[in-house]
């Protein structure tokens, strides 16, 4: 029997406000799977959102096109595959976070993510753009009470 893999699928505006939105849709999707917006399944996806929507608002836009943004679920795993698809297929994200400069006022985003997803990377997109994906560990979560079955570090 197959079950269905747990998806969002939702466009947003490339401008800040757009991935503002991106970040409270997942919030608000992982809180209906089960990870309370303050678990830390819910803050890491919540953040690697956030930075992926933040580097396709800013490095990705396109007049006229949308975002993308797709959270899949696989429950065996406990993994959160974070998408962010943008319109501007030139501009390709560097193979591995670049270093941060500590005096910088941006520059730390995929380094964040980096250090969030068990892996991440990009890939192209149809027919114009580009996905980045991250997919990011989450702890196993009893769905009936909403608590960690894990070890948690919120009560």
């Amino acid at each position: 029997m197959l079950t269905e893999t747990p998806t969002l699928t939702e466009q947003f505006a490339p401008i800040p406000r757009g991935a503002r939105l991106a970040r409270h849709l997942a919030v608000r999707w992982m809180e209906e799977r089960g990870w309370p917006p303050a678990s830390d399944g819910s803050c890491a996806v919540s953040l690697v959102v956030a930075e992926l929507a933040a580097n396709a608002v800013l490095h990705g836009r396109v007049p006229g096109r949308a975002c993308a943004l797709r959270l899949a679920l696989d429950p065996v795993a406990h993994l959160v595959r974070v998408e962010v698809a943008d319109a501007a297929a030139g501009k390709r994200p560097p193979a591995s976070a670049p270093p941060a400069c500590p005096e910088g006022e941006s520059g730390r985003g995929l380094v964040l993510v980096e250090a969030l997803a068990v892996r991440w990377g990009w890939e192209p997109r149809r027919p114009v753009g580009k996905t980045v994906w991250a997919e990011v560990s989450v702890e196993p979560v009893s769905i009936r009470t909403g608590t960690c079955s894990g070890t948690c570090t919120h009560a």
